[in-house]
């Protein structure tokens, strides 16, 4: 390849996906093969208890388009998120899970919308395969949501998307202390394209996400954004403690008036 060929970077946070890591690097470099364009992959190791450090390690030696970044513990998600948008160097930035249920198949399609000027390209999957209990909390949760926050959230979109550096460059401005990336990206703003794909169920391994950890993830965001309850709650709180006060007021003035 050109040495002035553009360079797509990805962000892969990975927690105890030893053996996923291996065959996700090499579904990229394949993807790539037919591209004009280089590739970089960072991956986060979010503190893993396996051997995801050791076979990043291996790959980092192996190939030099591979770089890694290991966290001496599990801070989560979120976390190892900034640390990649802090470290990659790319011309884009296409973030995914490295559990193989982001179809690699799609990033020709993401580099085409980012080709043509947007920049965010949405992966937006559908729900074949969710329980419909899952299906129901998850339609729930975002008609909530969005009813009560200031930015809006489309159900079935989550971080598999295509970052322009523009993009990277808004996300890493914002110094939120409790951050909940899925409100950052409509936050930003800037053009957007949606991409559809079909639910892919993971072939090895287990979801890192527990029930209650998809909770506290939903209610971290509903906080985070949650302008609309905070003013509801600060009026709340305002008549409650105001109605003791009121009532003593109005008796002072009555008895004021008696005598």
């Amino acid at each position: 390849m050109a040495n002035n060929q553009p360079t797509i970077s990805f962000i892969i946070p990975a927690y105890n996906e030893a053996e996923n890591v291996s065959l996700l690097h090499k579904a990229v470099k394949e993807a790539f093969e037919p591209l004009s364009y280089h590739y970089e992959i960072v991956f986060i190791d979010d503190g893993s208890s396996d051997d995801t450090l050791t076979v990043l390690q291996h790959l980092s030696r192996e190939c030099s388009s591979v770089h890694y970044v290991s966290f001496t513990r599990n801070f989560g998600k979120e976390s190892a998120l900034i640390a990649g948008l802090e470290h990659v160097k790319g011309d884009a930035v296409i973030i995914m899970d490295a559990d193989l249920q982001h179809p690699v198949s799609l990033i020709p399609e993401m580099i085409k919308g980012y080709e043509e000027g947007y920049d965010q390209v949405i992966a937006k999957r559908n729900r074949n395969g969710d329980s419909k209990a899952r299906t129901l909390c998850s339609n729930l949760y975002y008609l909530i949501i969005n009813k009560l926050t200031d930015v809006y959230m489309k159900n079935g979109v989550g971080d598999f998307r295509l970052l322009s550096k523009r993009a990277v460059k808004a996300m890493l401005k914002l110094q939120e202390g409790n951050r909940f990336s899925k409100g950052l990206f409509s936050w930003i703003g800037y053009e957007q394209k949606i991409i559809h794909y079909e639910n892919v169920q993971r072939e090895n391994g287990d979801s890192k996400w527990s029930f209650a950890n998809l909770v506290n993830y939903g209610i971290d965001g509903m906080i985070s954004f949650n302008l609309k309850l905070f003013g509801f709650a600060c009026t709340w709180d305002c008549l409650f403690y105001s109605f003791p006060l009121f009532i003593s007021w109005s008796w002072l003035f009555r008895y004021s008036v008696k005598v």
